[in-house]
Formats: C-alpha cells, sequence, structure tokens
C-alpha cells in the first residue's frame, strides 16, 4: 500500500478523545496505532530525568535523538519504553503535561519525531493521531479526520483520566492548562495544529466513545 491508502490521520487538540478513539478504531480496521502524543510525552520525560535545559533547542533536539523509544500495544493496553525503562505512567504526570509545549514548539525535536512518525506509517496500515498528522506528517493521506470538543468537556475528561489514576485534580487549573496548551499548539510558528482542509470534523462533546469510534471506523472505510 502506498501512504496515501494506509493512514487514517485523526487530529485534534488536547482532550478531544484522540488517544482512546483512534486506538479502538485501529483494532476494529486491523491497523497499528500510532500515539505521537506519547512521543512527544517520552522525549519530555528523558529530557526531565536527564536535567537538560528545556529551553536550550539544540541540547533538547540532541536529547531526542539520542532516545531510544519503543511504543508497543499488550493485552493491558499500550506500553511505553525509553531506553529500556517502562515510563507508560511516567509520561502522563501533570509536569511532563506541562512542560511537553516546550518540544511542542522545537523545530528540531519535531523533524526528528516526525521521521519516526513517517516510518512508522510506512512499515504498516495505520491510525495516527496527534496536531499535525493530517498537515504535516501524513499529508497524502485519504482519511483525515480533525476531533473537537468544548473545553468545558475536554478537561473535564481530562480531570476524570487523572481521578482515575489517583492523582488530585484542581478543575480550574486543568482548564486553564488546557487552554493554554490549545493556544501555544494553534499559534506556534512550526506545524501548529489546524484542521486540514480536506479533514473532516467531529465534534464529541455530546457523543459518548462507542458512537465516535462508529463514526470514525464507517467514514475511515468509507475513505480507504
Amino acid at each position: 500500500m502506498s501512504e496515501a491508502t494506509q493512514i487514517v490521520a485523526i487530529d485534534g487538540p488536547a482532550g478531544a478523545g484522540k488517544s482512546t478513539v483512534a486506538r479502538r478504531v485501529a483494532q476494529q480496521l486491523g491497523f497499528a496505532f500510532l500515539d505521537t502524543g506519547a512521543m512527544y510525552r517520552a522525549a519530555t520525560w528523558r529530557a526531565l530525568k536527564h536535567a537538560v535545559d528545556l529551553d536550550d533547542p539544540q541540547t533538547l533536539a540532541a536529547s531526542t535523538e539520542a532516545m531510544n523509544l519503543v511504543i508497543e500495544e499488550t493485552p493491558e493496553g499500550q506500553r511505553v519504553l525509553v531506553d529500556d525503562e517502562d515510563v507508560t505512567q511516567a509520561i502522563r504526570t501533570p509536569e511532563v503535561t506541562r512542560l511537553i509545549f516546550k518540544l511542542d514548539q522545537n523545530s528540531a525535536v519535531r523533524r526528528t519525531l516526525v521521521e519516526l512518525q513517517r516510518r512508522f506509517g510506512e512499515r504498516q496500515p495505520t491510525v495516527a493521531e496527534g496536531r499535525d498528522i493530517g498537515t504535516v506528517v501524513f499529508p497524502k493521506a485519504k482519511c483525515k479526520i480533525y476531533l473537537d470538543a468544548s473545553l468545558e468537556c475536554r478537561t473535564r475528561r481530562r480531570a476524570d483520566d487523572l481521578e482515575k489514576a489517583g492523582r488530585p485534580v484542581d478543575l480550574d487549573r486543568l482548564r486553564d492548562e488546557i487552554h493554554e496548551r490549545d493556544e501555544k499548539s494553534r499559534n506556534r510558528a512550526d506545524s501548529p495544529l489546524r484542521r486540514a482542509d480536506d479533514a473532516l470534523l467531529v465534534d464529541t462533546s455530546d457523543l459518548s466513545i462507542d458512537q465516535v469510534v462508529t463514526t470514525l471506523e464507517r467514514l475511515a472505510r468509507e475513505r480507504l
């Protein structure tokens, strides 16, 4: 298959349900699942572990290039390893979430991770989710979907995830952090978050996960 026929590209802001939905759609289609957000989180976690200056573009890029990253699907869910260390839970901490934008906005880091993402998609039919999948990573994908939801809805979903993980949640602060990340993603100079011209908009605010999965699977089968 060519790049254009084997990729389902799903973009959208934080908390729109991209990861959960994309994973299930991939299972329904028999495709691989690519969580690009986990890649940026892994690179952020590694930089923090090694006390890398997140405001030094060259050092941050070098840390990302040196990262040995493995993302695999298991019966228990996705597993993320950085330099042979299981960081599946560690990359979801509030600290990583708060600082990930520094890697989002680093062009050299983005080039490294985009190359990894393209290699992944070239190896197998893939459902990929992120913020620049349909616009930058796989611009020739025949099936592009932009998932969105209201800020209140996305905040509540992220709060539920954190509470299930046993982490305390300040709802107002979380809402502000998501809004700030939205603004930084949309206004960054390199690969800003935006809906591709040929992407289908799906608002998930009033839809259940099952409804979104069904909708996206139908759209994928129609487009592919």
